[in-house]
């Protein structure tokens, strides 16, 4: 028998709900009658008590780890010392004092204490860290006479770690640093470690975004073997490379990004015959130069997605394809595969479709704010110059109109919450902080893209071939009463489908709201309630889009999810999707769904953090300033309030003029002497009194 048959069986039979805890020798006694096999028994008992699946009592009795109430799962470490298990289907509170000295990302085991109650999470405690996520950490250097300190990230570490004079390697005061541990915090003493690489002074720009990117192990230079693979691939496509392509050159298509976009990954063409819009949406052939297993799969796989970082970019591709080969410039071929759908102008239902390996020309590369001038203002200079797209142009507008009612009659949600920008200037720093403006255009191309992604989803779960797919299950069920309980704490009542709660309910409540800040605060709610969107092997629908079939199609240059999915599409326009294949790609596609989510994950938290940096450093000119903003966020320790640009701060309990006294269920603060109330979605002035750039912290007061 094999391990990891052996491990199955172990794990059927601890999991069974008639099973008593036994010691080892009685395990043995089940599982072998042999001397050899015995043995082997023994060591897969113990491999799986290290690797946290399964539980070893103090009288040697083994069981599962639900049976001694018990989980293992993933630390999420906060400031303040505390932080959170998510166990999949509910979050277990870890106090500061409980966490045995995990770390942000360790994989541990923890004793479940409390059970979750109504709003309040489970609590528990961490009994054992089973993997550390990282041995090294990102951090300030605080020297003294012989040895010093370096200070992480709270986040990820809450702890600081010392480091020998002789381990400084060169570093210096106030140094941002990364430091590799050589001892582990124990009850008795701290963290200790070798400082391996000195990143720069902090405070300076580009030393606070590299320390952000070496924080969140983000891969920033290409390895050798991705660049010698580079050189081997030719600058322009052959003729051998149109054959058994459709060829669309000569169509009126074009591309339309935003102004300070590199990378195009799509590109569209329209016309409108009778009742029918023929919408060609065309997306780069990525995968005719990165091929499976090659150094550049594996890279790609690794980053799994480009991060975004306000003025750099950490691509999943080197520039060469990503801003060349593969991006639809103008005025050059580019190989393409192209979802070529008929949509009724009456219904917006895709009437016929194809699936095409293609060849396309660009005729131009637009902006969103040229088409949207266009549309919306007739801006004759902009219409003069591009009067051959004119008509495409309001055919596109149209299509989107018609497209977005179906989605929204469907019951898709869109919060609408704005989005921030945020413009540096020629030496990099912040000078403005506006909401993006969602426009005609930009909404025309989430259109296409959306119809492209479904219809190429629903396509491929017919053909019942493994495949990517988006998902985007229904909330919990723990969520959707914290949500009704709030929107009945404001005297409205959520609707409800025979099933269970659906997308459509929650739009039509969002819908029926005319007060803004209670559609405000009821929105954000909402939005808390839901499930984080993954990829999945497995077609689960998305609930916010209210679609059943949903993949992503449309960014192979900067999403490996969609590269995934071309590779399958491909060898089945060619007829090369064999059983052989199909058993290929059902045994990797779970591994790809997790890696691109967690990897996505990352990209949003380092987004997220760089965005947070630029946003104090901008603030921190603004002290003694007053703004208007909403409450976005209503706590035990303060008010979190949210300004139109995006940018958020916090005003502390203890600057206010009065005792308060928390709700959690109603996300309300209430005064004790003057009754004052501060709910979510509240407009209230604030003065600026202080930014910490250093740990991304900004304080209002009440005015």
């Amino acid at each position: 028998m094999q391990k990891e048959e052996l491990k199955e069986r172990i794990s059927g039979l601890l999991n069974n709900e008639n099973y008593k805890p036994l010691n080892i020798t009685e395990l043995v006694m089940i599982f072998s009658d042999t001397k050899k096999g015995g043995v082997m028994i023994s060591e897969v008992i113990r491999e799986m008590e290290e690797d946290g699946d399964l539980f070893i009592n103090k009288k040697g009795k083994i069981g599962s780890l639900a049976y001694y109430g018990m989980a293992k799962g993933k630390f999420m470490a906060k400031t303040k010392g505390f932080g959170f298990i998510s166990l999949g289907d509910q979050d277990v509170y870890i106090g500061a004092d409980d966490t045995n000295h995990a770390f942000n990302d360790d994989t541990v085991i923890v004793k479940i204490t409390k059970d979750a109650t109504g709003d309040k999470k489970a609590e528990g405690v961490i009994i054992r860290i089973v993997e550390r996520a990282n041995d090294e950490f990102v951090g300030r250097l605080e020297v003294s006479k012989n040895f010093g300190f370096v200070v992480p990230d709270r986040n990820k570490m809450s702890t600081d770690i010392f480091v020998a004079k002789r381990d400084f390697n060169g570093a210096k005061e106030n140094d941002m640093v990364v430091c590799k541990i050589t001892k582990w915090p124990d009850s008795d003493k701290g963290a200790k470690g070798v400082i391996v690489d000195v990143i720069g002074q902090r405070g300076e720009r580009y030393v606070e975004i590299d320390s952000i990117i070496r924080s969140h192990k983000l891969p920033d230079a290409f390895p050798k073997k991705v660049e010698i693979e580079l050189k081997n691939i030719p600058d322009s496509i052959s003729k051998s490379e149109m054959e058994g392509r459709l060829d669309l050159r000569d169509r009126l298509t074009y591309t339309i990004d935003g102004s300070d976009s590199k990378d195009f990954d799509d590109a569209i063409d329209i016309v409108k015959e009778g009742n029918i819009y023929k919408l060609s949406v065309h997306i780069a052939d990525v995968t005719h130069y990165v091929r499976e297993n090659s150094n550049l799969d594996k890279e790609a796989l690794k980053r799994a997605t480009s991060v975004y970082m306000v003025d750099k970019v950490v691509p999943m591709l080197p520039e060469k394809l990503s801003n060349g080969l593969c991006s639809l410039n103008p005025g050059v071929d580019r190989l393409t595969l192209s979802c070529l759908m008929d949509v009724d102008s009456k219904t917006g239902k895709v009437v016929n479709y194809n699936i095409e390996k293609t060849i396309i020309n660009s005729k131009a590369r637009m902006t969103y704010t040229q088409v949207s001038d266009i549309l919306e203002n007739e801006d004759r200079d902009l219409i003069d110059r591009y009067s051959d797209f004119v008509e495409s142009f309001k055919n596109s507008r149209d299509l989107a109109d018609i497209l977005r009612k179906k989605r929204e009659k469907r019951g898709a949600i869109d919060f609408d919450f704005p989005e921030a920008k945020i413009k540096l200037d020629s030496q990099g720093m912040p000078v403005d902080i506006a909401p993006y403006e969602r426009r005609v255009s930009n909404k025309m191309i989430e259109e296409f893209m959306l119809l492209a992604n479904e219809t190429v989803a629903e396509h491929y779960f017919w053909l019942k071939v493994p495949f990517v797919y988006r998902v985007h299950e229904e909330p919990d069920e723990d969520k959707i009463v914290t949500l009704k309980n709030f929107i009945a704490g404001l005297n409205y009542k959520m609707p409800m489908s025979k099933g269970g709660l659906k997308s459509k309910d929650m739009q039509k409540l969002l819908g029926s709201i005319d007060h803004k800040e209670e559609k405000r605060a009821i929105g954000s709610v909402m939005l808390r309630s839901l499930r984080q969107a993954r990829y999945s092997p497995e077609c689960l629908g998305h609930f916010g889009l209210a679609a059943k079939y949903y993949s992503h199609f449309t960014s192979p240059i900067r999403r490996y999810p969609d590269l995934q999915i071309h590779r399958i599409i491909k060898e089945d326009i060619e007829g090369r999707l064999s059983d052989k294949r199909k058993a290929h790609y059902a045994s990797i596609l779970e591994d790809v769904s997790s890696q691109s989510s967690t990897q996505e994950r990352k990209a949003e938290m380092a987004e997220r953090e760089v965005d947070d940096y630029y946003k104090s450093v901008y603030m921190s000119t603004k002290i003694g300033e007053v703004f208007e903003g909403a409450i976005s966020g209503v706590t035990s320790f303060g008010i979190f309030v949210e300004l139109d640009n995006g940018v958020e701060g916090l005003i502390r309990l203890r600057e206010l003029p009065d005792m308060y006294i928390y709700n959690d269920m109603s996300h309300t603060l209430v005064g004790e002497r003057t009754g004052n109330v501060f709910r979510l979605g509240q407009v209230v002035q604030v003065e600026l009194i202080n930014v910490n750039v250093e740990a991304r912290e900004i304080d209002f007061d009440l005015v």
